[in-house]
């Protein structure tokens, strides 16, 4: 059932996103691919927040389903932050003529990957499952801790090139009123589908 509704969704979305969604001002049709770049980096957000919180889970009550999820869960967080990064390299490349412009949120960004790359390195040189449960338990949580930093704030503080964000600096909304509604399917499908492969990688790793 989960899976027929991904599908449809993403049609839905694909449809509108090429088809729909009007040329951006400054930006043309380049904007398009904001609607896999701004989803991807919004499920990667999810996915480190859930994985701090069923590590945590796991540290309290020792579950093996706990510690399947948390590390599923990051693993997942590193491929849609390496996908957001790729697809944010392309705008880059399309716009500033450069793939790699070291732009604040480039950079964060990379810390991040760097971040959650050592998590997965870390957890697959143990051997033993309940050291390496709780070694990477710890770490998930640790790490969570510069999410925010790194996502929102960091970046913030210094001049990019980056464009101004769907919730600019005064609070509000600065966005066609067809794009926000086709980016909001758009981030509501990405997060169907990490709770799906969530769902089928953590299964998966609790047999392990």
């Amino acid at each position: 059932m989960l899976g027929a509704c991904i599908v449809i969704l993403t049609v839905m979305v694909a449809g509108a996103v090429f088809f729909v969604v009007p040329p951006a001002e400054g930006l043309g049709n380049l904007v398009r691919i904001a609607f896999l770049h701004i989803p991807a980096a919004w499920v990667s957000v999810i996915a480190f927040f859930m994985s701090a919180w069923w590590a945590a889970a796991y540290l309290r009550r020792g579950n093996i389903r706990d510690d399947a999820r948390s590390f599923s869960s990051a693993r997942l967080g590193f491929v849609f932050t390496l996908l957001a990064t790729v697809s944010g390299a392309v705008f880059s490349k399309l716009t500033w003529g450069a793939y790699w412009n070291w732009d604040p949120r480039q950079t964060t960004i990379l810390v991040l990957l760097l971040i959650y790359g050592a998590y997965l390195t870390l957890r697959a040189a143990m051997e033993e499952y309940n050291r390496r449960a709780r070694v990477s338990a710890v770490y998930s949580l640790f790490s969570f801790l510069t999410v925010p930093f790194l996502v929102f704030i960091v970046p913030r503080l210094f001049f990019s090139l980056h464009p101004t964000p769907v919730l600019n600096g005064s609070g509000s909304v600065d966005m066609d009123p067809v794009m926000l509604v086709t980016l909001f399917a758009a981030a509501a499908d990405a997060t169907l589908i990490y709770i799906w492969l969530l769902l089928k990688s953590s299964r998966k790793e609790e047999k392990i």
